[in-house]
Parts: structure tokens; sequence; C-alpha cells
């Protein structure tokens, strides 16, 4: 069992950054493919990026290719996303998540474990 907190999530104007951290406890996270993902209001939960059990791969949605970087800290049992130039659009609960599925899946219903999520709200 492995259990998941983010942290970090606020207000931001558009235009600028955020770091959500996931720190995960009960197993380590080293044999888990790890993802974010987000849901605004009304909509789907949707995948924002992912990341390979090593860190070497990772994975990015379109709508934030080039804005947003996954990392992770295997020793710290930890990931990040780290947000730059964000935009009203992004505003939504960004959740993380733990696969054993490789490669790196998009899909919600391949992942095991889920946190609590965060909210992330950017103002125009």
């Amino acid at each position: 069992q492995v259990q998941l907190v983010e942290s970090g999530g606020g207000l931001v104007q558009a235009g600028g950054s955020l770091r959500l951290s996931c720190a995960a406890s009960g197993r380590t996270i080293s044999i888990y493919a790890m993802g974010w993902f987000r849901q605004a209001p009304g909509k789907e939960r949707e995948f924002v990026a992912g990341i390979s059990m090593s860190g070497v791969n990772t994975r990015y949605a379109d709508s934030v290719k080039g804005r947003f970087t996954i990392s992770r800290d295997n020793a710290k049992n930890t990931i990040y996303l780290q947000m730059n130039s964000l935009k009203p659009e992004d505003t939504a609960v960004y959740y993380c998540a733990a696969t054993r599925q490789a490669p790196i899946t998009m899909a919600n219903s391949m992942y095991d474990y889920w946190g609590q999520g965060a909210q992330v709200t950017v103002s125009s």
C-alpha cells in the first residue's frame, strides 16, 4: 500500500509558477512509474505528465509540454511538478498517482494509488 500526499498548490497570476510535491509513504516509489493528473470543474480527470521508475523517461500532455516539468527523487520518496508560464486554463485540482505499468501510461484506470489532490488556481 502506498499513501500519496500532494502539497504546493495555491493561487497564482497568469504567467507565474508553482511547484507541486507528492510525498509517498508506506512503500518505496522506486518500483512505480508516477503520474500527475488534473481535474477542472465539470471536466474529466486528465493526464498531465508521467515519469518512469528510474526517472529517465517522461511524457507530457500536449497542453503542458514545454511549460511543465515532472521529476522524482526516489531517495526522498517524492515526485515534483514544476509548472511555469501558468494559464487560467491550468486551474484544476492536481493529483499524483502511482502505477506498476510500464511504459508510462496516460490512462487513469491503470494507476493503482492516488493522492487527495491539491488545488491550483490561476487568475487572469
